[in-house]
């Protein structure tokens, strides 16, 4: 390890990266997004890099707490399932930037994954689950990407404002 550097893959964007392709890279448009465990880890990656820009938690709860100092200012989304997730509860007055903590009626734990989609192939979908495959990864993409589209690209999605008539399933639990 070097300590300029750190490891070989946890710098992308340096100037003798790992990754052949790495100048494909905007380093002012790094976001990261995750589900479970990955979507916890995309707040503390966010903690230990200041490349990230912004961030969505699907459903994770967090292992690392927010600081109280805040992300820094920078964007962060929480989609998930509607439970008071205490971990979400706890963090949410920490997050210091453009956040949204939204919740989906009818998900559950792997809405927010390829499962639904699959599980509706094979006549699989859990009952107390609602949501189709196609729903949840309908609406998943949208949210994910208006809110990457906003804080990456600039480009403004009304999607994030309020309350949809095209998504009726998904509740603004809470906003800035």
């Amino acid at each position: 390890m070097d300590e300029d550097h750190g490891t070989e893959f946890d710098r992308p964007t340096d100037r003798s990266p790992a990754w052949r392709h790495a100048r494909m890279i905007d380093p002012a448009r790094i976001g990261m997004a995750g589900h479970s465990i990955g979507g916890a880890s995309a707040a503390s990656a966010m903690m230990g890099d200041q490349q990230m820009r912004a961030g969505v938690n699907l459903d994770g709860s967090f292992f690392d707490p927010v600081p109280t100092g805040g992300l820094g200012g920078r964007p962060f989304m929480m989609l998930g399932t509607g439970g008071e997730d205490t971990s979400w509860v706890r963090d949410w007055p920490n997050l210091d930037g453009w956040k949204r903590w939204l919740a989906v009626s009818g998900s559950g734990h792997f809405t927010f994954t390829d499962i639904p989609v699959l599980a509706d192939q094979l006549g699989l979908l859990p009952p107390e689950e609602p949501l189709s495959g196609d729903r949840s990864q309908q609406i998943t993409r949208r949210y994910v990407a208006a809110f990457f589209d906003l804080h990456l690209k600039g480009v403004s999605r009304t999607l994030l404002d309020g309350p949809s008539p095209e998504y009726p399933e998904v509740v603004f639990h809470r906003t800035n």
